[in-house]
């Protein structure tokens, strides 16, 4: 469709509104704001429809000049300010657990209710013997019992002083009375012995417990105590790899690991398999000190190697490596941040910030712009000495946050969204850290599009977009549908239209 310049030009005429991202619309605003006066001209007669012109500007307020359509490559660019930095930014922290006094409590628990155990059941075995002792005088009793009062003993046995007799030397009256003393002794002692065994079972239990509490206090027993210091404290920007020491403490140093997995307990002889294991065997094999070591259980070869790590590092060879005496990080760091300072009571707690030496963006992209940037999307990073390099976008948070200093007024409330890129040459971004720098992410692109300048398009009245057409000296408009936006280079693919390359149209001139 071709609508004559007239004056109800503007308001019969209506395109398809396009789809566009926010910085698009508002590149697209921009662009207008200088050529919809153009649209008012026309709607007020000052473009006369049949008006030639030999240099393509019309009788207009405003200079203009003409521009071709062509055919070419467009790329989407969404512009945003980023930081550039370092990727996997983590906290190094001393970890809770068993002081060595606390260890020194529970061995010496443990020790004193093995004691009273072992005294308990001597008790025991004592007092078992005695009551065997009083069943055999018991039943030896009753056996010369039923002698002596059996048969013609027994009329002894009713002798009375008052017929001449004698009570207390009648062989069957003694008898009695040494099985009723004999039946009293055994009741004593039955009694003892139940007694003997409540005590065995409660210092049994009372072991028990002791060892448990031993166990959980090896297990989590710590480098540290009430009285250790800091001893050594890298610098920030310190570069620290495997089996190199990040601090130290009360002169011993702490090493760093590669891996995943943070220890949750003291690596020992007797300790259950786990991830944590496997790892340690895996750092020990790959520094030297365990050729050949692997799996994942703590082996007579996993003490050995320890000690060899120890040896090497001026530690105390103790084949067992208490919790804080080593770091694990999935690799190299570079030192940050430094906590606490030489001399400094050590205490559960961060100790340094640490990244990996993983160059990279970090973009807080606007929320509402989250559907325009997916991981893959290529990049131009502009450094601070205005250089620029390429990179990929590697990933796009799902979560919206506010900027804590919104809370004080001290910035924007905006939600934003987290997006990373990857430089594709680490090297050309240098070593500056927390450095402010300008990303154009490519959010889309075509190939030998339809394109005219953005300033050519003319927002019309009725709503849609045209541009105005010189022809053989007589200008007109003509609709168009918006595609793709380059805001890097100023153009915008048209469709919908008739309009063919090496068309003229008007745009304001410079």
């Amino acid at each position: 469709m071709t609508p004559a310049a007239d004056p109800d030009a503007s308001s019969r005429f209506r395109a398809p509104r396009p789809r566009l991202s926010r910085r698009s619309r508002i590149a697209l605003a921009a662009g207008l704001l200088l050529v919809v006066l153009v649209v008012v001209l026309f709607a007020t007669g000052v473009f006369g429809g049949s008006t030639p012109s030999s240099d393509g500007t019309a009788d207009n307020a405003f200079p203009t000049s003409l521009a071709t359509v062509t055919r070419r490559s467009l790329t989407q660019q969404t512009q945003v300010s980023a930081t550039l930095g370092y990727a996997a930014a983590s906290t190094v922290v001393v970890p809770a657990g068993t002081a060595p006094t606390a260890l020194s409590q529970a061995e010496q628990t443990s020790t004193t209710g093995q004691a009273q155990l072992q005294a308990a059941q001597a008790t025991l075995a004592t007092d078992t013997a005695t009551l065997g002792q009083a069943h055999a005088s018991l039943s030896a009793d009753r056996a010369k019992l039923g002698v002596d009062c059996g048969g013609d003993n027994a009329g002894e046995s009713a002798a009375s002083p008052a017929a001449g007799g004698s009570s207390t030397s009648a062989p069957c009256a003694t008898d009695v009375q040494a099985v009723a003393t004999d039946e009293q002794d055994v009741s004593q002692a039955t009694a003892k012995v139940a007694g003997d065994r409540q005590a065995v079972t409660s210092a049994t239990v009372g072991v028990s417990s002791a060892a448990t509490s031993l166990t959980q206090a090896e297990s989590s027993a710590t480098v540290y105590g009430q009285s250790s210091a800091y001893t050594e404290l890298p610098a920030v920007g310190q570069i620290v790899k495997r089996g190199g020491t990040l601090y130290g403490i009360s002169g011993e140093p702490v090493v760093l690991l590669y891996g995943p997995v943070a220890p949750w307990r003291a690596f020992m002889s007797g300790m259950s398999a786990g991830e944590d294991v496997a790892e340690l065997n895996a750092n020990l094999r790959e520094l030297g000190y365990g050729p050949g070591l692997g799996g994942d259980a703590f082996t007579s070869a996993t003490g050995a190697a320890i000690d060899a790590l120890q040896t090497a590092h001026g530690m105390s060879e103790t084949g067992v490596l208490l919790l804080g005496s080593v770091v694990f990080e999935p690799g190299p760091v570079r030192v940050t941040a430094v906590t606490p300072t030489l001399g400094a009571t050590v205490q559960a707690g961060p100790v340094l910030d640490v990244t990996s030496l993983t160059r990279q963006v970090t973009i807080e992209l606007d929320a509402a712009e989250q559907s325009d940037v997916k991981v893959g999307d290529p990049v131009q990073i502009t450094l601070p000495d205005n250089s620029t390099t390429p990179g990929k976008v590697s990933y796009v948070g799902t979560v919206a946050t506010v900027p804590s200093n919104s809370d004080q007024g001290g910035g924007s409330s905006t939600p934003t969204i987290e997006v990373d890129v990857t430089p594709i040459d680490p090297a050309a971004t240098g070593h500056l850290d927390q450095a402010p720098v300008n990303v154009a992410i490519t959010t889309g692109s075509v190939e030998n599009a339809l394109v005219v300048p953005v300033n050519a398009l003319l927002a019309l009245a009725s709503g849609g977009y045209a541009v105005e057409v010189a022809a053989g000296g007589v200008h007109h408009l003509v609709g168009v549908q918006l595609g793709l936006f380059d805001d890097a280079d100023g153009y915008v693919q048209i469709t919908g239209t008739t309009l063919t390359p090496g068309t003229r149209v008007v745009v304001p001139s410079e």
